[in-house]
């Protein structure tokens, strides 16, 4: 009789393990869509709910009741850049996105905490990062699955777009781009910094390539700084070594101790203290 319970739960456990890994459609199909709007990527992920024959807004979808904008978990979308919705500026990073539909508007919230599935259980007015009263327009050819897109794309704006049913809504989003492109322009037109031509002197310096290149960059550096910190001034005595120029070194490892000292920096100040013992002794090392 144990025999024979045993052997009915072991068929019952492989039946049970085989049809675990049957797969089947989705009946609300994920999707992912990745936009660059402007030098903005955006993400958005909902999952796709189909009418089938069911009456949606209104009765599927009450009116005047939080909605999680799809199906499954929440609607998320993900901006790289900080962006502005009706006037309010909002951070980099994910929201959710709700909806509150009625007959002639929707209400849109795009909600800080991205992590629930579906609406939250208790609704936090503070993590409401912005919100939106969108006009509702009805098409004549119904929609079948709920589509949202992100439409009219132009350097600094899109719409993102929401269709189901007859329904169409669109929530306008306003992206930094002029701001990001003048900041690069800027920056371009001004040149390497500082960090720049100290970090392709040190590059040059520990790949043994090109030292009087690196010499010259880290003169640029230095030069271009207000104040230099001790690890310019180390990276220079050790250059200046590799170069052959002993008495550049010495004067630079001077330099780069007393800024440690300085600052109460113990390791610099032993650095550049063996440093100098050797080079002071007329033997040369290239660190």
């Amino acid at each position: 009789m144990i025999k024979k319970l045993l052997l009915f739960m072991g068929i019952g456990a492989l039946a049970t393990a085989g049809y675990a890994q049957i797969e089947t459609p989705a009946p609300s199909p994920f999707q992912k869509i990745e936009q660059k709007v402007g030098l903005t990527d955006v993400t958005l992920e909902y999952s796709r709910p189909s009418m089938k024959g069911r009456k949606i807004f209104g009765d599927l979808v009450p009116y005047g009741n939080l909605w999680r904008t799809g199906a499954n978990a929440n609607t998320k979308i993900t901006f790289s850049d900080s962006v502005s919705i009706e006037g309010k500026k909002i951070g980099p990073g994910s929201y959710a996105i709700y909806t509150k539909p009625s007959a002639g508007s929707w209400e849109v919230y795009l909600y800080s905490d991205a992590s629930n599935w579906g609406t939250p259980q208790k609704w936090d007015e503070t993590k409401v990062a912005a919100m939106a009263n969108m006009r509702v327009h009805r098409m004549t050819t119904p929609m079948e699955t709920f589509t949202m897109s992100f439409d009219d794309l132009k350097n600094d704006s899109a719409n993102l777009t929401m269709l189901w049913e007859d329904v169409y809504v669109s929530l306008p989003i306003q992206f930094p781009t002029d701001k990001l492109v003048t900041s690069n322009i800027q920056r371009v037109m001004n040149g390497p910094s500082s960090g720049d031509y100290y970090s392709a002197a040190v590059y040059y310096l520990e790949s043994g390539k090109d030292i009087e290149k690196a010499k010259m960059w880290i003169d640029k550096a230095i030069e271009m700084r207000e104040q230099p910190a001790f690890w310019f001034y180390r990276q220079q005595s050790l250059i200046y070594a590799k170069s052959g120029d002993k008495k550049g070194a010495i004067k630079a490892a001077k330099k780069s101790l007393e800024l440690a000292q300085a600052a109460g920096n113990a390791d610099y100040v032993a650095l550049n203290t063996k440093s100098l013992e050797v080079w002071e002794g007329r033997k040369m090392e290239d660190k």
